[in-house]
């Protein structure tokens, strides 16, 4: 997600002010599952005290989380790449990043930045995630990972065969309320879960001309929004055995309002709707056969949730730090520091396997892209 400018301008770096310290975190510990381990020399970061970070695009996510880092001790924003020197140079001044490139391989190619994180469109991210690969730099990508399972096989099997750590940016999955409530769930406390229900829907209108229009882009309210609730959906029952989809396309293709039911041989169900010609209430509600956890909206980024047990609701405080997106860069954080080449909180394999599901929905949607 976020804006890539024109590519025009020099290439050079230029130098502005240094960041500040980075301020402590609050935020919740990592999960002490190991990944796998790279060697501890190798670009994946290993134990270096600081892990050092580029940014590629310089759009509206890329300024989010880049002010989220600041919240993420011994994390250190050095250089940011764009397709323009200026866009990269401006946004290098308003962030207080010392190297600035115009032009994503110009960022790829410094030796000194440890982890890249792609920030661009997301029709993009297959092509500047696998040219940060090549270089040896270790990645954290942006959701969706890239528009299609054949491609983000394609970008895993590049970094498994490099030893070099890769992950999805799936936010959501490192939010501490959402961690807290995987761990009550895996605690039995509501039971077997039974049903997942979720929504997330924008009000538009969306106009001809829109991103969120253009096959070429990716566009449509599934990979953007919908993302979200099938992984909430993943998260807690696992790779669906059924699969049904609806949704009304745009006159491009692309669509704007989908619906879909997700079966389990348990006998769970999910329901899960998409769009962009409402805002929807956000909620998600986890259902088990003593209890259920009704996460309030927006449910991809909560500070807490309700626990109902019988007639017993109790609200679990669990607030997040800054925008909420530090979280994500603490793990990484963390594997790179441990020489880890993916996370145990947001594994290779779960990225492949939803990307999977995204193609299946696309298909009975009747959605496609150009490439």
């Amino acid at each position: 997600m976020g804006s890539q400018p024109a590519e025009q301008g020099p290439t050079s770096p230029t130098s502005v002010p240094a960041a500040p310290t980075p301020a402590p975190s609050d935020s919740a510990p990592a999960d002490s599952a190991s990944g796998v381990s790279a060697p501890a020399d190798s670009a994946s970061g290993g134990s270096r005290e600081v892990i050092r970070w580029g940014i590629l695009a310089t759009g509206w996510i890329a300024k989010l989380f880049t002010e989220d880092l600041a919240h993420v001790p011994g994390a250190q924003v050095l250089a940011v790449g764009s397709r323009s020197f200026e866009g990269a140079q401006a946004f290098a001044e308003t962030h207080g990043i010392p190297r600035a490139y115009g032009s994503w391989q110009e960022l790829a190619a410094d030796a000194d930045v440890d982890v890249i994180y792609v920030a661009t469109p997301h029709s993009a991210h297959h092509a500047a995630t696998r040219l940060c690969l090549e270089a040896g730099r270790a990645v954290l990508c942006e959701k969706p990972f890239t528009l299609d399972h054949a491609s983000a096989t394609d970008l895993v099997e590049l970094a498994r065969a490099r030893g070099l750590f890769l992950m999805e940016a799936m936010w959501m999955r490192t939010n501490p309320a959402i961690r807290r409530a995987v761990s009550l769930v895996a605690e039995g406390q509501i039971g077997e879960v039974r049903h997942v229900s979720a929504d997330f829907g924008l009000p538009g209108p969306v106009l001809p001309g829109h991103r969120l229009r253009a096959p070429e882009l990716g566009g449509g309210a599934l990979l953007d929004l919908g993302v979200y609730p099938i992984t909430l959906a993943y998260l807690f029952l696992g790779r669906p055995t059924h699969v049904r989809a609806w949704a009304s396309l745009f006159p491009e293709g692309t669509d704007e309002n989908t619906g879909i039911v997700l079966g389990y041989e348990s006998g769970a169900v999910a329901t899960l709707a998409c769009g962009l010609r409402g805002k929807t209430a956000g909620r998600a509600v986890i259902t088990g056969t003593e209890g259920r956890i009704e996460i309030p909206g927006p449910f991809h980024v909560p500070a807490g949730f309700t626990l109902v047990r019988g007639s017993e609701e109790t609200w679990v405080d669990v607030p997040y730090v800054g925008n909420g997106m530090n979280h994500e860069a603490v793990e990484v954080v963390r594997c790179l520091r441990e020489g880890l080449t993916e996370s145990p909180l947001i594994p290779l394999a779960d990225t492949l396997e939803i990307m999977a599901l995204l193609d299946e929905i696309r298909a009975q949607i009747g959605v496609t892209y150009p490439s």
